[in-house]
């Protein structure tokens, strides 16, 4: 089957719209808060319900092998309906915190039959340049997930009802899409059965621990630096109060700028390898995150250009993780080990941001997030021996990294 021009802009647009729903409750918490009279650590709540749930959507995933026994096209949008049917029930539904946890959760969980499967289908349709699509798919991930505060920037018209109820409509629009206009691709794998009993074979691999213990750091910072952002242009705004700031625009810009990251990184990662793009861009965020606190002094102008950059290189390594471990685990245990990792990665983050949501009872806003320094410095240590051995240079694209595309 010919691959026509249209094929990679439509999944992008349909992961785009997808990955939407993934930070809407973030978007619209300001509002719930005021009008449901929510806490302030209820932000780390309605984030980490997310993330549970897509690590409980992906274990199911790839336990059952959904995206291998029925098509992917298919499943996305079977999962973008539901997405948006859950994400809709937060506008009819909840009228309580608790339920919109439970809707919340369930929406993390359709996010598994969304963005992973997203990158399945893309697989199918490329054995050569695939590294360099999936830099392209993270990136509409990134834009996706920042989405949502756009929508609520625009203006003091749209209420948490107006954009919980477009991010509905652009998520089931989405699935259709999807479903439409790309078939099934001539080169779409089965993906190899999970299985837990393989996780002490997969982490004797030197390799594999190397890149999954990066991936790690890079999660510690990442989901959280994504929940905060708000609240550090809130509290630069507090201690500047002649500046003004449209909290929710610059969210969405800082948020998408690693849309950037994601996509020069694909493209550098084709000629440096994976491992020095990651290790190079996570050197970067760990920086940010030291200085950090020094950011509420200077000017509005630098003060952005710097969470701008921040935002670039927080999120441009992601990508790169998969490619690592299609070359470094073992070649028969290759989808276990994606499955291992993130389900791990993503466990990390709930951890993460329970952990500064606790830590800002005690600590300044400023100095909040410079302890997030501790993931990338780890995943620097462990990605130093794939940069020094090259390990990466041996990969050939098509032949191991549409392996990693599990479920």
């Amino acid at each position: 089957m010919k691959r026509t021009p249209f094929i990679i802009p439509v999944i992008i647009i349909s992961q785009f719209a997808g990955t939407s729903l993934w930070f809407a409750g973030n978007a619209i918490l300001p509002d719930l808060q005021r009008q449901w009279g929510l806490i302030p650590e209820s932000l780390g709540a309605i984030t980490s319900s997310v993330q549970f749930g897509f690590i409980v959507g992906t274990l199911i995933f790839a336990f059952f092998a959904i995206a291998d026994r029925y098509s992917p096209r298919i499943v996305f949008l079977v999962f973008s309906l539901l997405g948006a049917t859950f994400n809709l029930g937060v506008y009819l539904v909840a009228l309580d915190f608790d339920t919109l946890l439970v809707f919340r959760f369930l929406i993390g969980a359709c996010l598994a039959g969304i963005y992973p499967v997203g990158m399945k289908i893309a697989s199918g349709w490329y054995r050569e340049g695939l590294g360099n699509a999936l830099g392209f798919l993270v990136g509409a991930l990134v834009l996706g997930t920042s989405f949502p505060h756009l929508l609520k920037g625009l203006g003091e018209t749209f209420s948490w009802q107006d954009v919980t109820l477009a991010v509905s409509g652009i998520s089931a629009a989405g699935g259709i899409l999807m479903f439409v206009f790309v078939p099934d691709g001539p080169y779409l794998a089965q993906g190899t059965k999970f299985n837990l009993k393989t996780i002490p074979v997969i982490f004797r691999s030197e390799g594999f621990r190397d890149a999954a213990f990066g991936y790690f750091g890079h999660m510690w910072e990442l989901y959280t630096l994504y929940a905060f952002v708000p609240v550090l242009l809130a509290t630069y705004l507090a201690g500047n109060p002649s500046e003004t700031l449209n909290i929710s625009f610059w969210s969405f810009c800082i948020i998408g700028a690693g849309s950037i990251g994601c996509v020069a990184g694909g493209i550098i990662s084709k000629k440096t390898g994976s491992a020095r793009v990651a290790f190079t861009q996570l050197l970067f965020s760990a920086l940010c995150c030291i200085f950090s606190p020094l950011l509420f002094g200077v000017s509005v102008e630098f003060f952005l250009l710097f969470l701008l950059f921040w935002g670039i290189v927080v999120v441009g390594d992601s990508p790169q993780y998969s490619a690592l471990v299609g070359l470094n685990a073992p070649k028969e245990y290759v989808g276990s080990s994606l499955t291992i990792m993130n389900s791990i990665g993503f466990s990390i983050t709930i951890v993460s941001i329970q952990f500064t949501t606790y830590l800002s009872n005690f600590v300044r806003p400023e100095f909040l997030l410079s302890f997030l320094v501790v993931g990338p410095i780890l995943g620097i240590r462990f990605l130093w021996p794939l940069v020094r051995g090259s390990r990466e240079s041996e990969v050939r694209e098509g032949s191991n990294l549409e392996l990693t595309i599990k479920t």
